[in-house]
């Protein structure tokens, strides 16, 4: 059973992002992380030094795992900025600057 039914929640109708150019669907209220987690993603950000993948750890905005470029801003906390009709989401490499 969806968890949605669960509680009878009746969101607005889903939108789409894309992810690392590929379009995914979200429901109003959800972050980017939860956007991804229900598309099937798992990771999306890799290391400086050893491009180790990585995703969502705490899903609260402490640690720094989720990191992702959203509508070409880097560093943003996937679990934290809600998900916007249109947003343009991308796999962060290493601190998503091109200095890197």
């Amino acid at each position: 059973m969806n968890p949605l039914d669960l509680v009878r929640a009746r969101p607005d109708a889903a939108f789409r992002l894309t992810f690392d150019g590929r379009p995914i669907e979200a429901l109003p209220g959800q972050t980017v992380a939860a956007a991804l987690w229900t598309a099937g993603e798992m990771s999306w950000r890799t290391t400086r030094g050893s491009g180790t993948s990585r995703g969502v750890f705490c899903g609260i905005g402490v640690c720094h795992d989720c990191l992702v470029t959203v509508d070409g801003r880097p560093n943003l906390r996937a679990c934290l900025v809600p998900a916007e009709p249109g947003a343009d989401v991308r796999t962060q490499e290493g601190t998503g600057h091109h200095d890197d």
